[in-house]
């Protein structure tokens, strides 16, 4: 008889993740079974080899799967569970797919790949030196820093094809599900084979993906979102994440993982290289890259050699006259649509509609309200007609005059994606506009349309963060940022990172090819330090003032940090209970955590429910670990390195 450690994919009661069973049968870690659980039945998979205990034991009711997930997979839910301060259980939700005891009738997953031109690229100088670099370098993570435009996709496919030819597999990530088709599409083409998984696919389809991978016999080449970091290849040999920089591979929901950092941990493993490409690397991975000494591979130049740099026009939002034809499309952006309409030329508006929220601004020079104490945009809670910081508590009374230029013009208010499209629809009644967003439907995602937009037939996109990045779209000759700075008014550290991101990202959509083409920055705050380096694409400038600004307001990469969020049903109940556990830290925190509020949470009113939270700030993680333990098991919610305070 043999006994096994194994690990129930469902939490069977708190602070047990192994339960101890018996086989008739010798089984390798990481074999799926099926286990009796009380009364019920449920999946697991052996974590280990157990000692005869001195207890009873229930007998493994049967195998799952005969072959068994990569023990690196394992090891890293361990890794996972221990380092997010997670159940077990909730780390095998996320890395296996649903319905794994189901029987699946074959069904193709093979990936719908869009019609577009194929030429053969030769790596030029730049990028042959950076294959070179990380096919070679002893370090498991390397940056990929490339601006936009350099060729980062064909150097990722010199590394799968040399990966590929040394036997082993690769795990490419993208940010979002909408970039599938596009990395696909180039993929395909040398990588007959490439097996796509994302969260739109059916239950079943992503099952036979998941084990067509699991049973492969060759090396393969896996694409998709961050769950597909979890795919059981047979022996990994490169994980690339592409614009690596995106906040979407921090996971929302527990396990509330970095994808990008579980990747690193992966990579060590399974003795893989990972890299890591993106034209504005995070702050935080940038620094950590320099301080241990990992390799930063930069392309600084554009990969086709006729590609001609796009004119940058900033707007002055303050400056009224130059909006005579629309309130918020400036008359040149305007004048440079209806030319592209004319010639059959596209146009791309970018938005960051999540900066639409009511924020407080002066229309005469652009001032913003900000905390004087965590340095971050104050909100407006239009309740009680305060403004106040989400972060520390700070709160004021909302002037009635611009504290800086005395004009009486502050206003609260915000632009959206879907008033832009109605704008745009009654400026240019014939043109064919679409708007990609969180609120598109199946049909109209950037996905779905991408070999539209590819040839040109849709004349105005317009669109938020989906359409900033990765895009690579011939027939593109303008992009207008409606409101550049709004991003700037969110109450978060990581704000104005993301502005510059954003920014340079938004820019790199054209100037791509021969063809001359224009960008139109609208912005209440041209002189902003974010505003001006990502519109100049200059990286290291805005690094080394996001740094300074981070050292100085006390956040990462300086420091580690654990957000608390509690759910009520009323507001007394949510203040009160923060109270209460702000109270217990206070007497029980290590002495170098610091605690900050508590306060509203941004979203304060959620279906119903009240949230309030308190967020710990401290140079070693372990004292923040240590916190949780005073946290109350119900109407609690933890997130340990949250990538925003929103």
């Amino acid at each position: 008889m043999y006994y096994y450690e194994v690990a129930p994919t469902r939490i069977v009661r708190a602070g047990t993740d192994v339960l101890t069973y018996s086989s008739e049968t010798r089984l390798v870690i990481g074999t799926v079974i099926s286990i009796s659980i009380g009364k019920a039945v449920g999946l697991g998979i052996v974590i280990r080899t157990a000692p005869k205990p001195q207890f009873e034991t229930k007998a493994i009711t049967a195998v799952v799967s005969s072959q068994p997930i990569p023990k690196t997979l394992v090891d890293l839910a361990t890794w996972m569970a221990r380092y997010y301060h997670t159940p077990f259980a909730t780390v095998l939700q996320t890395i296996l797919p649903r319905g794994l005891d189901k029987t699946r009738r074959a069904t193709s997953i093979k990936p719908h790949l869009s019609q577009r031109d194929r030429t053969t690229i030769v790596l030029n100088t730049e990028q042959q030196k950076a294959v070179k670099t990380i096919m070679e370098d002893g370090q498991a993570t390397t940056i990929l820093q490339g601006v936009t435009g350099s060729g980062k996709t064909e150097v990722y496919k010199e590394i799968a094809r040399r990966t590929i030819a040394a036997g082993r597999s690769v795990i490419v990530l993208v940010p979002e599900i909408s970039l599938t088709s596009q990395i696909v599409s180039e993929f395909a083409h040398d990588f007959p084979d490439v097996i796509v998984t994302h969260s739109k696919m059916t239950e079943a389809q992503r099952h036979v993906a998941w084990q067509s991978v699991l049973t492969a016999t060759t090396p393969r080449i896996v694409i998709g979102p961050r769950s597909a970091l979890f795919m059981p290849v047979p022996s990994l040999g490169a994980i690339i994440i592409d614009e690596s920089h995106e906040p979407s591979y921090k996971q929302e929901q527990a396990p509330r993982y970095s994808a990008v950092r579980a990747a690193s941990v992966l990579g060590k493993l399974s003795g893989a290289r990972v890299i890591l490409g993106s034209a504005t690397p995070s702050v935080a991975d940038r620094y950590v890259a320099e301080a241990g000494g990992h390799s930063i591979v930069t392309l600084t130049s554009r990969a086709r050699d006729n590609a001609t740099a796009a004119t940058v026009h900033v707007i002055d939002m303050t400056k009224r006259d130059t909006f005579k034809r629309h309130r918020f499309l400036s008359d040149t952006l305007v004048q440079s649509i209806e030319q592209n309409i004319t010639s059959g030329k596209q146009s791309l508006i970018f938005h960051n509609r999540r900066g639409s929220a009511s924020t407080t601004l002066c229309e005469s020079c652009g001032w913003t309200a900000q905390c004087p104490r965590c340095f971050v945009p104050l909100t407006l809670h239009a309740d009680t007609f305060q403004l106040s910081c989400h972060i520390c508590g700070h709160h004021e009374k909302v002037p009635t005059a611009c504290p800086v230029c005395h004009s009486a013009d502050v206003i609260h208010k915000g632009i959206g994606t879907k008033l832009i499209e109605t704008e745009l629809r009654r400026l240019f009644p014939k043109a064919r506009i679409a708007r990609f967003d969180s609120d598109s439907k199946n049909d109209e995602t950037v996905d779905a349309l991408y070999s539209d937009l590819y040839k040109g037939e849709i004349d105005i996109a317009i669109g938020t963060q989906v359409v900033a990045k990765g895009l690579d779209l011939p027939h593109l000759r303008t992009v207008g940022v409606i409101q550049a700075d709004s991003g700037l008014a969110l109450p978060d550290f990581a704000a104005s990172e993301r502005t510059f991101q954003l920014l340079a990202q938004v820019i790199g959509r054209v100037g791509r090819n021969e063809h001359a083409s224009d960008v139109f920055i609208q912005t209440y705050q041209p002189t902003h330090p974010a505003i001006q380096f990502g519109i100049t694409q200059n990286y290291d400038g805005f690094y080394n003032y996001a740094l300074e600004q981070r050292r100085h307001g006390y956040f990462p990469p300086f420091t580690y940090l654990l957000r608390l969020t509690n759910v009520y049903k009323t507001e007394a109940a949510a203040i009160r209970n923060a109270k209460a556990l702000a109270r217990t830290l206070k007497e029980s925190l290590h002495t170098d955590v610091r605690l900050l509020g508590p306060t509203p949470a941004f979203y304060e009113r959620q279906h119903d429910t009240y949230r309030w939270q308190l967020i710990l700030k401290s140079p070693k993680r372990e004292h923040l670990i240590a916190a949780l333990s005073h946290v109350p098991p119900t109407h609690w919610q933890t997130e340990l390195d949250p990538a925003s305070l929103l």
